[in-house]
């Protein structure tokens, strides 16, 4: 990691503008106002993301995926960071389809270069319209692809926010989300170990 502030990147996994763009906006903000971190956004609402098809032209060529699409501006900031908070509706029990495209995609910057996310450091939002509706297996499968990747996986710390933040937004959208507490409590503190976390890396 280089000097000077440090960079997280939050990505919002949610096809749509409502809890989870707001939980991730949240998560920025706060992070913001620590004077030593940088910010930036990226949300899945209309992006182009095609499936990896498996083709390996990434492994053969390495010089990048096949497909030229909305994944660039994913490439660029992932590698600009160095934290991300990623986060996502559930959708079934987990993850949305369309972060897990955006998880299968990455392996285009791997097979160019793999130790391009070493070093860096992840923690994770899961939002569930029901109060136990998939959050910790969604959260889980955050931390998985942080794990497979060499990102340094990191939650909220033990008595509250084990996995990372968790809301329960009674599909409500983001005022739902707003409206949780205990989920905004367990937010801030991901965000403050992720600072922490990446702050002790940093030096």
């Amino acid at each position: 990691m280089g000097q000077g502030k440090i960079r997280i990147l939050g990505i919002s996994g949610s096809p749509r503008l409502a809890s989870t763009d707001w939980a991730i906006r949240e998560a920025l903000r706060y992070a913001g106002e620590n004077n030593v971190v940088e910010t930036a956004y990226f949300s899945v609402m209309k992006k182009k993301i095609a499936f990896c098809i498996h083709c390996d032209h990434c492994i053969r060529k390495r010089k990048g995926c096949i497909f030229t699409d909305d994944m660039e501006e994913v490439y660029e900031l992932m590698q600009w960071a160095d934290a991300y908070i990623i986060g996502s509706p559930v959708y079934q029990g987990n993850i949305s389809g369309q972060l897990k495209t955006l998880f299968d995609r990455t392996r285009a910057i791997l097979a160019k270069d793999i130790h391009v996310f070493e070093g860096k450091v992840g923690s994770g939002i899961a939002i569930g319209g029901d109060r136990t509706g998939g959050q910790e297996p969604t959260l889980r499968t955050i931390h998985d692809f942080y794990i497979l990747n060499h990102i340094f996986s990191v939650g909220g710390g033990a008595f509250g926010a084990n996995l990372g933040a968790s809301f329960w937004s009674k599909d409500k959208g983001a005022s739902g989300a707003e409206a949780d507490k205990q989920g905004i409590k367990s937010l801030h503190r991901t965000l403050d170990r992720l600072i922490a976390v990446t702050l002790k890396l940093k030096k």
